[in-house]
C-alpha cells in the first residue's frame, strides 16, 4: 500500500508538469494555429538559462527564477512574427508550416544546448533551489521538496490560467477565436494582437514549468526536451487536439500511469506507455477521447 501511494504521489507530480507543457502547446494551437512541437524544448532551454544565471549571481534562486521566466516571455514573443507570417490565412498548410517551423526551432536550440552550454554535459541545480533532503518521510513513501513545489504550483498555475479563460475579456476573446476566426474577426476582436497575448502567455507558463522542472528533477540535459515532447505529443492526442481541459485529466492520468509502471514493473516500459496508449485511442477514437478543439 506505501508503494501504491508514493507512486500515486510521484505520478501526481509528473503529471502536473504535462499539463502544464500541454496547456501552452494547446493555447498557442487554439489561439495562434500553430503546432509548437518543440514547445518543451523551449521550456528545457529556460531551464539552462535559469542554471547559466544561478552560476553568475552565486545560485540565487530568485534572480535565476526570475531570468528564467523573463526569457521565456520575451524569446517566446521575438518568435511570433515568424510564426505568424505563415498563419494569416489559417488554412491547413499554415498549420503544417508552423510545425516544420516549429521542428526546426526544436533540432537548433538541443544543437545548442549540445555544443554551447557545460560542454554538452547534463547541468545539475545547485541544493539552494531543490531542496535538502525529504519534505515529508513514512514507512517507504517520500514526498521530495520539489514533489510538493510541483504540485502546489502546477495547481494553482492551472487554477489561474482557466480562470483567465473563463472569467475575464482575453479570455473569451481567446475562447471567440478558438471557436470561430472569421467570427471573431468580425466583431472586432484583433487576430493578430490576440494571438501575440498568447505567445506572452505560453512564455510565462514555460518560464514556470523550466523552474519546477528545475526542483522536480535537479538536473536536465540537450535531450530532455526532445523526451518530454513525445509525452506532450501523446497527451494532446488522446485527448484531442487543442481540448485544454481534456488535456488537464490525459495528462494527470498519464503521468500516474507512468508512475504505476515504474514501481510494479521492471524495464523501461514507462516511456513507452505513452504511445502504446496513443495507439490505442487512435484506432478507437481518431478525434482522441474529448474530442478536437479545431
Amino acid at each position: 500500500m506505501e508503494v501504491f501511494i508514493a507512486q500515486i504521489i510521484n505520478g501526481l507530480s509528473l503529471g502536473s508538469i504535462y499539463v502544464l507543457l500541454v496547456t501552452g502547446f494547446n493555447l498557442l494551437l487554439l489561439v495562434a494555429m500553430i503546432i509548437h512541437f518543440a514547445y518543451p524544448q523551449v521550456v528545457v532551454f529556460y531551464m539552462y538559462i535559469t542554471w547559466m544565471v544561478l552560476s553568475l549571481t552565486g545560485n540565487n534562486v530568485f534572480l535565476g527564477v526570475l531570468a528564467g521566466i523573463a526569457a521565456s516571455i520575451i524569446l517566446n514573443v521575438a518568435t511570433a512574427p515568424i510564426f505568424q507570417q505563415v498563419m494569416k490565412n489559417r488554412g491547413e498548410a499554415d498549420i503544417n508550416a508552423t510545425m516544420v517551423i516549429s521542428l526546426g526551432i526544436g533540432m537548433i536550440i538541443t544543437d545548442v544546448l549540445s555544443h554551447e552550454f557545460n560542454s554538452g554535459f547534463p547541468i545539475a541545480f545547485p541544493r539552494e533551489m531543490t531542496g535538502d533532503g525529504a519534505f515529508l518521510q513514512f514507512g517507504l513513501i517520500s514526498i521530495s521538496w520539489g514533489q510538493v513545489l510541483t504540485l502546489v504550483v502546477g495547481i494553482i498555475a492551472v487554477s489561474v490560467f482557466f480562470w483567465l479563460l473563463y472569467k475575464t475579456r482575453s479570455g473569451r476573446a481567446f475562447r471567440a477565436i478558438a471557436e470561430d476566426p472569421a467570427g471573431a474577426r468580425l466583431v472586432g476582436i484583433p487576430i493578430l494582437k490576440t494571438g501575440l497575448t498568447s505567445y506572452a502567455l505560453t512564455g510565462l507558463l514555460g518560464g514556470v514549468t523550466a523552474a519546477i522542472l528545475a526542483v522536480l528533477l535537479g538536473s536536465a540535459s540537450p535531450g530532455l526536451g526532445e523526451q518530454v515532447a513525445h509525452k506532450v505529443l501523446a497527451v494532446s492526442i488522446i485527448a484531442g487536439l487543442g481540448n485544454l481541459k481534456g488535456g488537464l485529466i490525459v495528462g494527470l492520468l498519464l503521468g500516474i500511469l507512468e508512475a504505476m509502471v515504474q514501481g510494479y514493473w521492471a524495464g523501461s516500459w514507462s516511456n513507452a506507455i505513452a504511445f502504446i496508449v496513443m495507439l490505442v485511442v487512435i484506432l478507437v477514437k481518431p478525434r482522441g477521447l474529448f474530442g478536437m478543439k479545431l
